[in-house]
């Protein structure tokens, strides 16, 4: 299992310090999500300041940027980081893509099966000179001269991973991907009882097994060498869980457990804007079915513990800033790497 570390917020003026620092302390994979900044200029600072990581986007949203984009940026990374980049991508929700995108919701897995397809299409034509010809029902690209053609790479075309939740989504990432993208709000019966045999649904649609696909993730962890630290931590946990599980989006793992009652009084109360009572609503049930909670050196044990052979790559769903608690991050990375 390797050990990642994500960055939800990031600043584009710390990620060199960042970068630096988590390779250092020996991360496996350093992971940028498209919130308040772009991650693909993060990652091209990463990529400068780094040599070993995994880099990737976790994610970047796809439907506001074409295949050609998206194709074209993922390339010169894959370049310059000298193969280290993954291309992660997800639809984010309708509200997001029409309001603050200003971008039609459209087939949102139809759609994305042809952003996969078309981005692969560009790579092929650049990487092997094959002409670019691709049709489907949102895309239509045939036209690549040689001007606009950047030419082959060292390196083999970056991996492509999709953020999944729903079935179909799931079905997708398993026919058409490298690997997956499983949000935080996860359980360990979510995987094994929704996502994992959706996924080899789609593997098996495309000849391929569990042993050619990452399932990739961030776990709720909750630290307890400190005691303050560790309250913060929970608080934390709870006003996060609060807010995905008032979201729809989610609600294919909330339903499964039952909590759908909890899930709908939560909706109401981010409705009218009670952002600070709703972490009241997270039983302890719940949050041990979420969080994982331990000190730095035991979280890599009982995380391994708790899923098995179900991820391939996790992170904590914690802040990570050079200078603070690396003592605690280096026992964690340490653990994971025991055992290897």
């Amino acid at each position: 299992m390797k050990f990642d570390v994500s960055f939800l917020q990031p600043k584009l003026e710390q990620i060199p310090a960042y970068a630096a620092a988590a390779e250092a302390l020996g991360f496996d994979g350093f992971w940028v999500a498209e919130t308040n900044s772009d991650p693909f200029l993060n990652l091209a600072l990463a990529a400068e300041h780094s040599r070993q990581m995994t880099l990737g986007t976790a994610i970047a949203v796809a439907f506001p940027r074409s295949p050609a984009i998206l194709a074209y940026t993922a390339w010169d990374l894959q370049r310059y980081s000298r193969g280290r980049f993954v291309l992660g991508l997800g639809p984010q929700v309708k509200a997001h893509n029409v309001l603050r995108f200003g971008v039609k919701w459209e087939k949102p897995v139809a759609k994305m099966r042809e952003t996969i397809e078309a981005i692969r299409a560009f790579w092929r034509c650049w990487q092997t000179g094959e002409p670019l010809d691709y049709a489907g029902e949102f895309f239509k690209l045939m036209l690549m001269t040689p001007f606009f053609d950047p030419g082959p790479i060292d390196y083999p075309a970056p991996p492509i991973y999709i953020a999944a939740v729903n079935e179909q989504m799931l079905r997708l990432a398993g026919s058409h991907c490298d690997g997956v993208h499983i949000h935080a709000l996860h359980t360990t019966r979510y995987l094994r009882e929704v996502a994992l045999p959706e996924i080899a649904t789609g593997l098996a649609k495309s000849g391929r097994s569990r042993a050619d696909f990452t399932v990739n993730t961030a776990v709720f962890a909750i630290p307890t060498d400190d005691p303050a630290e560790a309250r913060a931590a929970e608080a934390h946990v709870r006003q996060q869980l609060s807010f995905y599980m008032s979201t729809p989006a989610y609600r294919a793992v909330v339903e499964l457990h039952g909590w759908t009652e909890t899930a709908e009084a939560l909706g109401h109360m981010a409705r009218a804007g009670q952002w600070d009572e709703m972490p009241g609503q997270i039983s302890d049930e719940i949050l041990d079915a979420f969080a994982v909670t331990g000190s730095w050196a035991a979280l890599p044990g009982l995380i391994r513990q708790r899923y098995g052979d179900l991820l391939d790559r996790v992170a904590y769903y914690l802040p990570y800033e050079p200078g603070v608690n690396d003592a605690g991050w280096a026992a964690s990375v340490a653990g994971f790497k025991e055992q290897i």
